[in-house]
């Protein structure tokens, strides 16, 4: 994903407005209910809500930082990830893993102790990162190199490095057997043989440009990609690559889906959630858009509670320089927090 600072740098000289033509269908009944505060320094990305265990990893500079999804409360933190960007959880072997973006590697962590098994060399700058419960490999997705490393989740090893043709963002499996990927600077979705770790086929998102969140319902194999290049949902069909629907939403970095709700969600930087309502595998709605934070644009879904959790912080203007006429906003030191969306 892109770097929080630079992706937030225009929240302080425009406002998206998000469109106002929403469905006249029940809306959620979703808004922020709590902030959770984390006491450490650095940017942001990803954000994992791990249901089976009731914890909520947060990637944090140089670390992760776990939350209690119910309460808040810090209950431990994965140390020394430089650059981390992403956590995947592999219960089947009591096992998490972290993409550390600067350290060119995975460190693997015990979900018990929180305590460091073992680092693994990525690629170049792995960013997204998740565990594929079907073949039981861990998929870095290496943005510089643009390739992915698959680690085995038995031995540690990596077993593949595949080369993608365009930067990767974010990854995730069906179950059977297929991985899906976003390519961001080639605007394609890629699908991956779990198996052969081939590529099976290359489509062109058509409407849609720098795709980045990604998300998917097993139950009638559709995918959905937040483009936040141009600020566009699309909804594919994972079976052939055909585009079902296409939504408008914000700048957005991360999507997420319930399977519980069929409600796909989109986390905007403008600081809202678009919510789209699957109501059928070819018919699907843009139900509201939920109010949270500025900033607020990758999110984590808790399928179980079904509440949604997403990192921002308050930001201060940087004045232009002739050298950096465009500079990034600065993080306001204590402020950074998670957003609780839910009922």
């Amino acid at each position: 994903m892109k770097p929080t600072i630079k992706s937030l740098s225009m929240l302080f000289c425009t406002v998206c407005i998000l469109p106002s033509f929403l469905s006249a269908q029940t809306k959620t009944g979703f808004h922020v209910i709590a902030d959770y505060a984390v006491h450490s320094t650095g940017g942001w990305d990803y954000i994992t809500a791990d249901e089976s265990s009731g914890k909520v990893y947060v990637s944090h500079g140089m670390q992760v930082n776990i939350l209690d999804a119910a309460t808040g409360d810090s209950v431990g933190y994965i140390p020394n990830t430089q650059g981390v960007h992403g956590i995947a959880i592999a219960h089947d072997f009591n096992k998490g893993y972290t993409s550390n973006g600067r350290a060119n590697n995975v460190s693997v962590f015990d979900l018990k102790t929180n305590q460091v098994i073992k680092t693994v060399t990525a690629g170049t700058n792995p960013d997204a990162i998740f565990y594929d419960d079907f073949s039981k490999k861990v998929y870095a997705f290496n943005g510089r190199s643009k390739d992915a490393t698959v680690i085995d989740a038995a031995t540690d090893s990596v077993v593949a490095t595949i080369p993608l043709g365009g930067k990767p963002e974010t990854g995730v499996s069906d179950g059977k057997g297929k991985v899906f990927v976003n390519i961001e600077d080639t605007g394609e979705e890629v699908e991956i043989d779990a198996a052969t770790y081939k590529i099976l086929n290359r489509w062109k998102l058509t409407g849609g440009e720098e795709p980045s969140g990604l998300a998917m319902d097993r139950e009638t194999n559709r995918l959905f990609i937040g483009c936040g290049g141009n600020q566009k949902m699309i909804v594919l069909d994972a079976a052939n690559g055909t585009i079902v629907a296409t939504f408008p939403i914000g700048r957005c970095d991360g999507t997420g889906f319930d399977p519980g709700l069929k409600l796909a969600y989109a986390s905007n930087g403008e600081g809202t959630i678009t919510v789209v309502r699957e109501l059928s595998a070819d018919k699907f709605e843009l139900v509201e858009n939920i109010t949270t934070e500025p900033g607020a644009r990758t999110i984590g879904v808790d399928v179980v509670t079904h509440k949604i959790y997403l990192p921002t912080a308050q930001l201060k203007p940087v004045a232009p320089t002739t050298d950096n006429p465009h500079p990034r906003p600065q993080q306001i030191p204590g402020t950074f927090h998670v957003v609780v969306v839910g009922k």
